[in-house]
């Protein structure tokens, strides 16, 4: 009987796989800060091929509350499986001339996000994630609107990493950094001395991108020391302003830019 399985762990069904194959489908409310760290540090975190945007040292502090499934969206009844938590900093750059985004770092709540994040090339670690969330009706929730506030935080290894907070103050055209191409490096050590890595910088694979409701506003950022985690490096020398909006996407594949053995 042959194994199989999209990922580990692999079984004769297939069904143990803790991913399963794209297309991947995702929806949520994303909020987010612009913001400008240092030029000579954002560039420092551009792999080969990568240059800095038009505004250099332009970043952003994204917190995603998701929810995902593949094409028969089994996944959405039974949450567990679909409903993760994201936060991640994306940087402006520019390949062949091209605006891109690069993650130089990026936390999840859930394995199954982690692991399907490795295989496309986000530097996925584990992290506890806190998102404001909207609802209808009530005092417990901010309405969407001038006035409406939101915050964003995230702890990794026991330690609080990142603090954002919004107050929404008008409708908004859709943020290019988030709307722009994201560059991954697919990185897979030699486990045989003799055969050489995986070394790959490839583009995100998004498709059918969707952004509605999308408001901007004042915004405060704040970025932590930690002695494992190197994102303070990119902490804010200027906040230029937040944003909540919708957002939606599907992943099918990325394209390859190039690749070394590693």
């Amino acid at each position: 009987m042959t194994l199989s399985g999209y990922t580990l762990p692999l079984s004769p069904s297939g069904r143990s796989s803790l991913v399963p194959p794209p297309p991947w489908h995702f929806s949520g409310e994303v909020v987010m800060v612009e913001y400008l760290a240092d030029p000579d540090v954002v560039a420092a975190f551009l792999p080969p091929g990568l240059e800095s945007g038009d505004r250099p040292g332009l970043a952003a502090a994204i917190f995603g509350d998701w929810q995902s499934c593949t094409d028969d969206a089994a996944e959405l009844l039974d949450p567990v499986r679909s409903q993760y938590r994201e936060c991640y900093i994306a940087l402006a750059a520019t390949w062949q001339g091209e605006p891109v985004a690069r993650c130089p770092f990026c936390w999840v709540d859930k394995d199954f996000s982690l692991v399907r994040g490795l295989i496309q090339g986000y530097p996925k670690k584990m992290g506890s994630i806190g998102i404001t969330r909207a609802f209808g009706i009530g005092r417990a929730t901010p309405r969407d609107g001038a006035g409406a506030r939101f915050a964003g935080t995230l702890a990794a290894s026991d330690r609080r990493l990142v603090e954002a907070r919004i107050t929404l103050t008008e409708p908004a055209p859709a943020p290019a950094l988030m709307l722009a191409p994201l560059v991954h490096s697919r990185i897979f050590p030699s486990w045989d001395p003799a055969t050489p890595g995986v070394d790959e910088l490839v583009t995100g694979g998004s498709t059918d991108q969707r952004i509605d409701s999308v408001w901007a506003g004042d915004a405060e950022l704040t970025i932590y020391d930690s002695p494992h985690d190197e994102v303070s490096l990119l902490k804010p020398v200027e906040v230029l302003g937040g944003y909540r909006f919708s957002f939606a996407e599907t992943i099918t594949g990325g394209r390859l830019l190039s690749a070394t053995g590693r």
